[in-house]
């Protein structure tokens, strides 16, 4: 079984916005992460970048860290940008995520490009709708409970 961890959770009151690394929280079934300007009713209800993908821009010599790119959830072990639409991950004992889209088209640059001055999330970002709901906090394990059978292009 593929694993890794939750690094970071992050959220802010607004979409396209640098989120906040708040620890902990709650995600929501058909939601998103409790609090967060990006939940609703859609399918990128969670956005996930891993740290290898911040380690990237890091190297590239930008002062950039967890929340930077506007991802709720930071990782670290997991490729997340290769596991194909319909993976189901659990994330900590409770939460079950389905990933719904790899990557996005960008077609302005976004405050995150402006801020950082480079955007990893239009090609390594992932994004999920919760499908089931519970808490959420650095440390915890992300597990690949079923690989999904979709590739996806970035899309809008």
């Amino acid at each position: 079984m593929q694993q890794g961890e939750i690094v970071a959770v992050c959220t802010s009151p607004g979409k396209g916005e640098r989120k906040k690394d708040v620890g902990q929280g709650r995600l929501v079934a058909g939601f998103g992460l409790e609090a967060d300007g990006h939940g609703g009713d859609w399918h990128r209800q969670v956005s996930l970048l891993g740290m290898e993908s911040i380690a990237k821009m890091r190297a590239a010599g930008l002062d950039v860290g967890p929340g930077d790119f506007a991802e709720n959830l930071t990782t670290r072990g997991l490729d997340l940008c290769r596991l194909p639409l319909g993976t189901v991950l659990q994330v900590g004992d409770e939460a079950v995520l389905e990933i719904t889209q790899i990557g996005k088209i960008c077609h302005d640059r976004c405050a995150i490009y402006y801020q950082a001055g480079d955007c990893v999330m239009p090609k390594e970002g992932i994004f999920a709708v919760v499908r089931q709901g519970g808490p959420v906090a650095k440390g915890d394990a992300v597990r690949v409970l079923e690989l999904g059978q979709g590739t996806s292009p970035a899309a809008p």
